[in-house]
């Protein structure tokens, strides 16, 4: 596919243009693109260098997305494009978020033939992932309202770094979103990140209190950088008391990749009791992930403490919700979105090709 014209960008008196998107405010002259390397400045107007085009498909669990608590076992097609408009030194998919390769993006397919994908192979919902993309909001703005006629939900999975405009568009299309709360300080956004922590609060605040999304948190904890007892606390208090005790928290190991290879993993500990202090500040739900840890993966009911989704890595092994969420042992309503569970996908993923008419 061309270059799409794209939204969220202004002229400049000096003749180039800035884009409205996210606060890098990127200011571009002819031919030049911003730092998320695929919205560019061509014939005095922006594009978007990845509109159709994709880094891969794939079936996954809903859970891997993580998402815990919106639609359990259900199936989820996700994908994503290229490029991000965040400089992260430890991306674990730096090989697709930080590529200039236009090459990697290997499948074409246009917002009617994702969501008839999708469809034709039983998932529940579409995510919007591997790389950022609010990058590409117009291409996942136009694949989710495919979706939506269809029946199917979308899952953005995000760094939440977008501007107000841009983000109300955005979200109204997306059903569920994991914001990955990359740490607790602006320090350690500036240096590991290259950008603020203050709008991806802003952007969690506004999900939570402004919009209908079904929210869930990332955070990864990397041994020396954002793992702190004092941050954790400051970050889990946070999210208590200004997004409310409901609002899902999922600690995840780091493994040595791109420009932090030279750091330990993650000890598992760290996330036990990372998670411990979430719990102790009176958030109800606490996981951990990228380790072994089924006590920290499944879903306890707040009320009466029986375990209502007991899940081992992606695997659910037992599930004690009715068709609305309600714990079965005592009636209290688990956050989240729920439907009549049938089974469960399962942990296994499956990659597809689609062949496109374009």
């Amino acid at each position: 596919m061309d270059a799409h014209p794209a939204r969220y960008w202004h002229a400049l008196d000096d003749g180039r243009i800035q884009c409205d998107l996210c606060p890098r405010d990127c200011r571009l002259h002819e031919g030049q693109r911003g730092a998320c390397f695929v919205r560019q400045m061509a014939g005095g107007k922006m594009v978007l260098t990845t509109y159709g085009r994709s880094s891969g498909f794939c079936i996954d669990p809903i859970e891997k997305k993580p998402l815990n608590h919106f639609y359990p076992g259900s199936s989820v097609f996700s994908f994503g494009t290229a490029g991000c408009n965040l400089a992260c030194k430890f991306c674990q998919n730096w090989d697709i978020s930080k590529s200039r390769d236009m090459d990697r993006l290997m499948d074409a397919a246009a917002p009617a033939e994702i969501a008839d994908a999708a469809a034709r192979r039983g998932c529940r919902s579409v995510a919007y992932t591997y790389n950022d993309p609010v990058i590409f909001a117009e291409y996942a703005i136009d694949t989710a309202e495919a979706c939506h006629a269809r029946g199917l939900a979308n899952v953005a999975v995000t760094a939440g770094y977008i501007h107000p405009a841009a983000r109300r568009d955005f979200y109204a299309a997306m059903d569920a979103a994991n914001v990955d709360l990359k740490a607790f300080t602006d320090d350690f956004y500036v240096h590991q990140c290259g950008a603020h922590l203050a709008p991806v609060l802003d952007t969690l605040v506004w999900l939570r209190h402004e919009s209908k999304v079904w929210v869930e948190i990332t955070t990864l904890l990397i041994p020396g950088l954002n793992d702190s007892e004092a941050e954790i606390a400051a970050l889990t208090k946070w999210v208590a008391t200004e997004l409310g005790p409901d609002v899902p928290l999922h600690f995840t190991a780091f493994h040595p990749d791109y420009k932090l290879d030279q750091l330990p993993p993650t000890p598992p500990a760290t996330l036990t009791r990372a998670r411990r202090i979430g719990l102790d500040a009176g958030l109800h739900y606490v996981y951990t992930g990228n380790v072994h840890d089924p006590e920290g993966g499944s879903t306890r009911c707040p009320a009466c403490g029986q375990s209502v989704i007991e899940r081992d890595w992606y695997a659910i092994l037992a599930y004690r919700l009715d068709a609305h969420g309600a714990c079965l042992a005592c009636g209290h309503p688990i956050a989240g979105r729920f439907g009549e569970f049938n089974g469960a996908f399962g942990a296994h993923r499956v990659p597809v090709r689609i062949r496109s008419s374009q």
